[in-house]
């Protein structure tokens, strides 16, 4: 059974090259669909700005982390931006690691 704690995990390997923080703590992934029959997982994220340079990075390395997770076959990405992301989406642990108090 492919679960969303394994593709988490696998998805917190992703750093984004500019912030040097995993694509989960960095708050950017919204949501996973995942399609037990189809073997299929959809990530629903954002990036950082609608510009970013590097999002051709992110649809190379998440596949390729997703489908780490025994069992998954094929990967998608639904690039959204509403909601935006802003820094409130970081993670309290990544926060406390970087000495940012909120």
């Amino acid at each position: 059974m492919i679960s969303e704690e394994a593709i988490l995990n696998e998805l917190k390997e992703v750093i984004d090259p500019e912030l040097h923080i995993n694509i989960v703590d960095l708050g950017l992934i919204y949501g996973l669909k995942i399609d037990q029959a189809e073997k299929s997982v959809e990530v629903t994220m954002t990036l950082t700005t609608p510009g970013c340079p590097l999002s051709y990075v992110f649809r190379e390395l998440i596949p390729e982390a997703v489908k780490k997770v025994e069992g998954v076959r094929d990967v998608t990405i639904n690039l959204v931006w509403d909601p935006p992301w802003d820094p409130e989406r970081i993670s309290e642990d990544q926060l406390e690691e970087l000495g940012i108090i909120r």
